[in-house]
């Protein structure tokens, strides 16, 4: 990632205790005025906000802040959780990505059911409230030995797998599944809702160019925006929380961020069930076909984050994975954010394991002196534990109303 000055970037954002339209051209002190105010924001002014240069940083980044506190006040949350890697098959080819294993190498196939209960038991012992499951795409659609292994298994579908290891590990250990199938059709949708308190999908771009010949997603069927925006909409016409977001730096113009972040923000106001959007830099790995390609620097990724503060609004949650960003950690709450997402005491980030989490002690310390108060959560937000209960699954709501405070967040997950 490219180099950012922070001791002189933590000074101008001491010194900006309110963004003001003196710092920017006219039309663009406007706009964030207009935002200050309440008022949404179009894509042809994102557009602008999102090619400002390094000097506005400082001020883009206040606005962001003062809206977070506006609608979050001084409260960043995340997720107790263990990762649970059902399966490192997939049908897609992301050449980016370093999970996905083919059926030759040793390591790649699904986990047992004992081995999925094993480490729910651990998270369960560690004082764990989240069983994140993260799998490959419908594997058996591209590799007969997917299909043997899912045979074996009792299965013919990793849905069908995912459905039975969901509903064990929550009656088993308690633990609350939040799942990361990839694209899903109506059906599987209202089935794993039954299952999982909350789903998540990643839009990550809603450039369709981005899948053609020589770009990231070029073997990657289940990567076309379309179907995946038709599983982010679906899902909010089932009243699923759900979670989604961007991947940045894999080749996106900055237009095409806002397009994204655009879309999104639509289906959103339709069904209100998009919970937290996600900002997740590019990490290069090496052995894929993107190992060289460079990551998205830290200026892009803050002012990205503040971006998206700004064009959501106040009340969206924001979130920004820490072990992926801990050269400017400390800068982040100050960016917009309002969550960190999930974070595991025992189980790495099975995506980028060269990445590992913040010891949470560290987490607390880091958000602390930033000025905020860490506050533990489910898997689901606080606001649908208490304003949107609909959104709740019933197998679900005796034990979420059990566990949260009056706010809606975990009772006693002070760390």
């Amino acid at each position: 990632m490219g180099k950012l000055n922070l001791q002189n970037l933590k000074k101008d954002l001491e010194d900006k205790q309110k963004p003001t339209i003196g710092d920017f051209e006219a039309n663009i002190g406007e706009i964030l005025a207009k935002a200050l105010e309440g008022k949404k924001i179009n894509v042809e002014e994102a557009y602008q906000l999102i090619n400002l240069d390094f000097k506005h940083l400082p001020v883009l980044m206040a606005t962001a802040n003062l809206l977070k506190f506006k609608g979050k006040k001084d409260k960043v949350s995340f997720s107790k959780k263990v990762f649970i890697p059902l399966t490192n098959l997939c049908r897609n080819a992301c050449k980016y990505c370093g999970f996905r294993l083919e059926p030759s190498n040793k390591k790649a196939g699904f986990l047992t059911p004992k081995q999925v209960l094993e480490i729910a038991e651990k998270g369960k012992k560690m004082g764990c409230n989240e069983a994140l499951f993260t799998l490959g795409e419908k594997p058996e659609e591209k590799y007969g030995e997917a299909k043997i292994q899912l045979k074996r298994l009792g299965y013919n579908t990793t849905i069908e797998y995912l459905y039975d290891m969901c509903k064990t590990v929550f009656e088993k250990t308690g633990l609350l599944p939040h799942s990361n199938p990839g694209v899903l059709t109506i059906e599987d949708l209202r089935d794993l809702r039954e299952v999982n308190l909350s789903l998540g999908l990643m839009l990550e771009n809603v450039s369709s160019r981005l899948c053609e010949k020589g770009g990231p997603h070029e073997f990657s069927p289940g990567k076309n925006p379309k179907i995946r925006l038709e599983t982010i909409e679906n899902a909010g016409k089932l009243n699923i929380a759900f979670t989604t977001g961007i991947l940045l730096g894999i080749g996106e113009t900055p237009e095409e961020i806002i397009d994204s972040f655009n879309v999104l923000r639509e289906i959103h106001e339709k069904y209100q069930h998009l919970q937290e959007i996600i900002i997740q830099p590019f990490m290069a790995k090496k052995g894929t076909p993107m190992e060289n390609h460079p990551e998205p620097s830290w200026f892009t990724l803050l002012k990205t984050v503040a971006v998206a503060r700004i064009f959501f609004g106040s009340n969206m949650n924001i979130q920004v994975p820490p072990n992926l960003t801990k050269p400017i950690i400390d800068l982040l709450p100050y960016a917009g954010i309002n969550d960190w997402g999930g974070v595991s005491p025992i189980t790495p980030d099975h995506i980028n394991p060269e990445k590992p989490w913040p010891k949470l002690y560290e987490l607390k310390e880091i958000t602390q002196n930033c000025g905020f108060v860490l506050k533990q959560r489910l898997p689901i937000y606080p606001e649908y534990v208490k304003e949107k209960p609909w959104f709740i699954p019933e197998k679900f709501k005796d034990t979420v109303f059990e566990r949260v405070d009056s706010e809606g967040y975990v009772k006693n997950g002070d760390i």
